[in-house]
């Protein structure tokens, strides 16, 4: 891809911003243009700010210097419809009574919360997402009684169903086997692919994405860097980055990092584990 770093249609633009937590600086002088179509994933050990950042998007936090556009607009707590937002897998409660249509039906009618109201075309939509995600055989079933990865493909299809620019992915392979995994990298990556849409998904493990990713943002230890798989995986960067040594191995087609002060996971890379369907 080779995206037209001036476009004034950026999904996201972030500007001079710093966030400090208790006294704590977790990120600062962060400059970043996700561009249309642009698969960005955010990597770093656990409390490096991976998640906040993802919310100072959404409009849930607040900078502590710098600024943030979001679809050419400052970003507000009220939301933007055209930003899609994939949470972590968390295992619903057995016993929740919507279905799993109606779990998709929230992202078609825009009520995040509460049950959904039809409008004339809307299952219809429904149908259409439900078949997107690979959801048609279980669209009736209570979504409590769904796997984590039937409930993760079910969130995936109400982040879509706004046809978002720009879609914002916290964790959202974590628990979930191989299969499911790819499954919902494939999901997004079509997505992005066919809309034009800029995507930004924290993980701690770039294997499942590594195919995928256009860039890396890695944050750690307050500092962070910014580039491509091959400029930012690299031992002498990420050795810099932690003040720490930090090894990228490479054996054939896999990599791994080691070493990383108070990494969630290492980050592995195998290319029979590629090209979901």
């Amino acid at each position: 891809m080779t995206p037209d770093l001036d476009s004034p249609t950026s999904p996201l633009r972030i500007s001079g911003a710093a966030l400090r937590r208790g006294g704590r600086e977790l990120w600062a002088d962060l400059d970043l243009v996700v561009h249309p179509g642009e698969f960005i994933a955010v990597l770093g050990p656990s409390g490096s700010g991976k998640t906040t950042l993802l919310r100072t998007i959404l409009g849930l936090e607040r900078l502590s210097a710098g600024s943030i556009e979001a679809l050419g607009q400052p970003v507000r707590a009220a939301g933007n419809r055209r930003i899609g937002y994939i949470p972590q897998q968390r295992p619903l409660p057995r016993d929740t009574s919507l279905r799993a249509r109606d779990l998709v039906g929230l992202g078609v009618d825009g009520h995040r919360f509460g049950f959904p109201f039809p409008r004339r075309g809307d299952r219809a939509r429904i149908d259409r997402l439900l078949e997107a995600v690979g959801a048609t055989d279980f669209a009736d079933r209570p979504v409590g009684l769904l796997s984590g990865g039937e409930q993760q493909r079910l969130r995936t299809g109400q982040a879509l169903a706004d046809d978002p620019r720009l879609l914002l992915c916290d964790e959202p392979l974590t628990s979930l086997d191989l299969a499911n995994q790819q499954a919902v990298v494939g999901l997004i990556d079509r997505h992005r692919r066919e809309t034009g849409a800029g995507v930004l998904l924290v993980t701690h493990d770039i294997n499942p994405v590594l195919d995928k990713v256009d860039r890396i943002l890695y944050l750690a230890g307050g500092r962070f860097t910014l580039g491509t798989p091959e400029e930012v995986l690299d031992s002498t960067v990420l050795s810099d980055l932690y003040g720490a040594p930090v090894f990228v191995l490479r054996a054939g087609d896999r990599l791994v990092v080691v070493g990383a002060p108070d990494a969630e996971a290492s980050h592995h890379h195998h290319h029979d584990e590629e090209h979901p369907a």
